[in-house]
């Protein structure tokens, strides 16, 4: 019993390897702050994967990169496609033709209920509101 839970433990880490020697195979370089982050560069265009478990987000500055990796991951792995990225790690993804905006307004609603706070009085707070945007085509299909 305790090798069979010993294993669970350790999928997801064999999990890693695996995807991560493949990426790397493939010409990618690991990110050094962030070992789930795996970067490609072609000429002057960008290729960027991020790891989470089992999720995987990918976009790049060429749709032909973004197609080939697509096919590439495919072929090797059993996988399902959700084309647009809408939510991941708690964040909400808004992608239109000039960038992607991120944001944390669903999962600040979701604090607000479960703590009862819906009907409290609103405060202004003297942080500035931050939006960011990357130059990246959008990764649907």
């Amino acid at each position: 019993m305790k090798k069979a839970l010993y294993g669970l433990k350790q999928a997801p880490r064999a999990w890693y390897e695996r995807l991560s020697k493949f990426l790397l195979e493939k010409g990618f370089t690991r990110g050094k702050v962030d070992t789930t982050l795996f970067i490609k560069r072609k000429l002057h265009d960008i290729l960027l994967v991020q790891i989470n478990v089992d999720d995987i987000i990918f976009g790049s500055t060429n749709d032909s990169l973004r197609k080939e990796l697509s096919q590439d991951m495919q072929n090797e792995f059993e996988m399902s496609m959700v084309s647009e990225l809408n939510f991941f790690l708690g964040l909400q993804i808004k992608q239109i033709k000039n960038g992607i905006f991120i944001s944390k307004s669903k999962y600040c609603k979701e604090l607000i209920n479960r703590f009862g706070m819906e009907n409290a009085k609103h405060m202004v707070t003297p942080i500035a509101l931050l939006a960011i945007w990357i130059k990246m085509k959008p990764i649907s299909q």
